[in-house]
């Protein structure tokens, strides 16, 4: 009965689950997502190839950005250094125009006061050439009053008359007071300024006591020859 009775299955409705069309339709969709990983790999791919290329171009503009920042920073030491060196350059100058400058008035002031002291010199001079010269003139004028016995003084002591550069001075200088040498000079400055005759200077030098005497006995006489006998006596003594 088991085996002539129809099946279960056999009275069940045929279904049909479209198991082809799922699995072409299954098929489809893995293409599909292949297809879509496969564009999204590359994409990433190229999106990190992107990236790395731009991280590469930033990197390079970094660097050339810090090798500018070197230069830059080298020029501004450079720049510093330069300005610190013209700054101490500018200081030196400053200080050598102020060493100038002080010098220079130092100078001026120096050349005035030398200016000063020429013309004051120069004033003392012309009043000693007039001096001088008024000297001159009247031993000039005296000497022509006393021509005859001043020639013979002067003839017979080995004697000349100058001037001693001062007022009221006259210079009396010997020769032929030494035998060895007839050629040697002795002198002596007379001041006629006062009313006693006065010796100041004399070559060679002698006893003031001795002069004395000789000035004594002539300011009492107020004889010019006893002076000039007197004093070649002297002089003649100390040359031996």
């Amino acid at each position: 009965m088991s085996s002539m009775a129809p099946s279960m299955a056999d009275q069940l409705p045929s279904i049909n689950f479209g198991f082809d069309e799922l699995r072409d339709r299954m098929a489809k969709f893995n293409a599909k997502f292949d297809a879509f990983i496969e564009q999204g790999r590359k994409r990433v791919l190229e999106e990190h190839n992107q990236f790395r290329m731009n991280v590469a171009e930033l990197q390079e503009d970094q660097r050339m950005k810090k090798k500018d920042m070197e230069i830059v920073q080298h020029k501004i030491n450079t720049h510093q250094q330069t300005r610190s060196k013209e700054d101490a350059e500018r200081r030196e100058m400053e200080s050598a125009i102020g060493s100038l400058t002080k010098q220079r008035d130092a100078n001026l002031a120096a050349r005035d006061n030398l200016k000063k002291q020429i013309a004051e010199a120069q004033k003392e001079i012309d009043t000693r050439l007039a001096a001088q010269r008024a000297h001159a003139t009247r031993i000039e004028a005296q000497s022509r009053f006393n021509v005859p016995e001043l020639d013979f003084w002067v003839t017979n002591l080995c004697l000349r008359i100058e001037g001693a550069g001062q007022n009221d001075r006259l210079k009396f200088v010997y020769t032929h007071v030494d035998e060895r040498h007839w050629e040697r000079e002795a002198w002596f400055e007379l001041n006629t300024a006062s009313r006693d005759y006065e010796i100041k200077h004399c070559r060679p030098k002698l006893e003031r006591e001795k002069i004395e005497r000789v000035l004594e006995r002539v300011n009492e006489s107020r004889e010019l020859p006893s002076l000039l006998k007197g004093m070649r006596e002297l002089f003649v003594e100390a040359m031996k």
